[in-house]
């Protein structure tokens, strides 16, 4: 069947329906007006008895009756149902990054490290999501809905990675030093964090192109401040820049802070006197 909607303010379009509806109301919600029913059951029943009279009824102005005509025309035309109910898709058409992943609804999905700058074409279900290049499917995942986490298939990694661009974490981290030792070793808490290190590459370079926007120095400094606080990522690295956290002074570690000596605080050793003695 074909859906076609009738046009606005266009009643001529569902002529048809509408002389439908009208028959069904007068031969079978008409005929069971006066009737009472006691449950929905009843009531189902009732209407289906008078559908079949109304279904082999016979036409006025033509031979035949709605039965004949769907036993006829419409019947023999009609093809099996699918085995698999109809499922809700939408498609997408993201690039595959450097680090041959895929980002969808928040989530990054791996694809064969071939594919590194190309646009593929991604079905997303409820469940599954399943990447297609050229019309051949290269790749399928099940749907997940954690956010800015990664789906990674081991057959999809390069098997030497030197060959994928040239662009390994020892080369990702050499790069980062140039800038200084904090973002050399924000980089490396970034790749050490991930389970393939290659997860960690947009990332990284992220935190690099900051450098782009923002002085080395101001990267170096906000790169500091982030692992003081262990908040090693680039969205935490962008944050610091743009509130100019960079600009402030980093406060001592807590290791670092003297004990505060005074004769107010007793410590654990006095309440555990205490304790004893009352015991």
């Amino acid at each position: 069947m074909v859906i076609i909607p009738a046009r606005v303010r266009k009643p001529k379009d569902k002529a048809k329906v509408e002389t439908a509806v009208k028959i069904a109301e007068m031969w079978i919600l008409a005929a069971l007006r006066n009737h009472t029913f006691f449950n929905l059951d009843e009531l189902n029943r009732a209407v289906a008895e008078k559908l079949v009279e109304l279904n082999d009824r016979k036409f006025k102005k033509m031979d035949g009756t709605r039965r004949s005509l769907f036993e006829t025309i419409d019947k023999p035309a009609m093809k099996p149902l699918p085995l698999q109910a109809y499922e809700y898709a939408e498609w997408k058409k993201p690039a595959v990054n450097i680090d041959y992943h895929i980002t969808v609804d928040d989530h990054h999905y791996s694809v064969p490290y071939q594919l590194f700058k190309e646009r593929v074409d991604v079905r997303l279900t409820a469940t599954t999501v399943e990447v297609l290049f050229k019309n051949n499917r290269v790749a399928s995942h099940a749907r997940s809905y954690e956010k800015w986490q990664y789906t990674t298939l081991p057959e999809h990694m390069p098997k030497s990675h030197q060959k994928y661009l040239e662009w390994t974490p020892s080369r990702i981290i050499a790069w980062a030093g140039k800038n200084g030792p904090h973002t050399e070793a924000l980089v490396s808490r970034i790749i050490a964090s991930r389970r393939h290190p290659e997860q960690g590459f947009r990332s990284c370079l992220g935190v690099m192109r900051l450098a782009k926007h923002y002085s080395d120095e101001r990267l170096e400094a906000a790169c500091a401040r982030a692992l003081s606080l262990n908040a090693c990522s680039y969205k935490h690295v962008k944050s610091i820049l743009e509130k100019g956290l960079d600009k402030q002074p980093l406060l001592p570690a807590f290791d670092a802070v003297k004990p505060v000596l005074h004769y107010n605080i007793r410590g654990k050793e006095y309440y555990q006197k205490q304790a004893v003695a009352h015991a």
